[in-house]
């Protein structure tokens, strides 16, 4: 499976990011020619090689068309729009992108409205962009999901984000490190702050990229690297201010999930409390609930009780536990479940249509026919299980 690993050390900017992917193309200058042709208004793209920390990498850069009249070239990089979501919608679609590109660009820019929104109590439709409504900041997104989508990636893994520290200077004023926006599209994403770096190192921008693209954030996969990127950023720090993306094929990369193991022991509820807490547990959507005798304090015999979950319904089910459970406290167990790719599939038989489950993976074939189809036979020709199974030659 194709995948990407974007080591988020140094944070994340667009236009960092569209640099990486850049690199990891089979041919850079046509790449580069590409994205000019994607036409977006007033808009060029350059590249050019750049070394930091003794590390070669690659420094995009968006031009206004105007920039070579203008007296300092870098104002033609703060052109704004009119700043609202439509004015940026019609922009996107005035280029020759892709029509999947152009989904993506708008959805990406969808959940920067979503976030400035949350930030000023607002509706999406009423946001105005300041720095994310710039020619270059609708370039670096636009040229971000052309790359993902030229690079046909299947799957895309990101590290925790460094999200550095300090202030930022905003059109709102100076603001705390991440910025607002940032900080909440950045919800649900593991980050932290570098001690030994001072600044903004991961945009709106690059938070709302990461967002809409990454799969998983997590430790580098087992894979077998073929390409790696560097986009360089233009500020330079102790440690090199760049974001790598390795790109190679992750043996069975989409193959497993991180579940959440929630774990607490009881010894004073009845058997009918327990069963009744663990119906509702399964019931708020865990994924498993099972019970294992246990013997405590005291010699008391008790029941430790697992949840299995994901972390998505952590918070929910520990809210449950504690309405049905007389524990005073929960354990957590945060790890990979290894799954096969399962499809049910209708099978005819002598006794009427079923259900089987096929499975695969890892060099494994597993089929299995549904319990309660067998079961329904079994009851509907008044035999048992296993005759039924006889029947239809399982």
């Amino acid at each position: 499976m194709k995948t990407l690993f974007i080591d988020c050390g140094m944070g994340a900017a667009g236009d960092m990011l569209c640099a990486a992917l850049l690199e990891l193309s089979e041919d850079r200058e046509k790449t580069l020619a590409d994205l000019n042709d994607l036409q977006i208004p007033h808009v060029r793209f350059t590249a050019e090689p750049v070394e930091k920390c003794g590390i070669f990498g690659t420094k995009l850069h968006v031009l206004a068309a105007d920039a070579e009249e203008a007296a300092h070239p870098g104002e033609a990089l703060g052109v704004h729009l009119h700043g609202d979501l439509n004015s940026i919608e019609h922009l996107i679609a005035q280029t020759a992108a892709p029509d999947s590109v152009k989904q993506a660009a708008l959805e990406v820019y969808k959940l920067l409205a979503a976030a400035e929104g949350e930030v000023h109590h607002c509706t999406p439709e009423h946001i105005h962009f300041h720095e994310v409504g710039t020619l270059d900041a609708v370039a670096d997104i636009l040229g971000c999901c052309f790359l993902m989508h030229a690079l046909r990636v299947e799957r895309v893994i990101a590290s925790a984000v460094n999200v550095g520290k300090g202030s930022v200077q905003c059109a709102h004023g100076i603001l705390p490190v991440p910025a607002p926006a940032s900080a909440v599209l950045l919800k649900g994403i593991p980050i932290y702050s570098a001690p030994d770096i001072t600044g903004e190192l991961c945009t709106p921008t690059g938070a709302a990229l990461l967002k809409y693209f990454v799969d998983e954030f997590s430790d580098m996969p087992t894979m077998r690297v073929e390409k790696i990127g560097y986009g360089m950023g233009t500020k330079d720090f102790k440690a090199a201010n760049c974001v790598r993306i390795m790109a190679g094929t992750a043996a069975d990369a989409d193959m497993y999930e991180h579940i959440c193991e929630l774990q607490f022991h009881v010894d004073d509820m009845s058997a009918e409390e327990i069963a009744f807490g663990t119906e509702e547990l399964m019931a708020r959507g865990a994924r498993d609930v099972f019970c294992t005798p246990a013997y405590m304090k005291k010699n008391r015999l008790g029941t430790l009780v697992s949840v299995i979950c994901t972390p998505e319904q952590k918070d929910a089910l520990l809210r449950e536990i504690f309405k049905h459970f007389s524990t005073l406290g929960v354990r957590e167990h945060l790890c990979k479940r290894y799954i096969l790719q399962r499809e049910i599939h209708s099978v005819d038989s002598a006794c009427g249509v079923l259900h089987r489950k096929d499975a695969a993976g890892y060099g494994a074939q597993k089929s299995k026919y549904e319990y309660e189809d067998l079961a329904r036979m079994a009851r509907e020709n008044g035999c048992s299980l296993a005759e039924i199974k006889k029947n239809i030659n399982l």
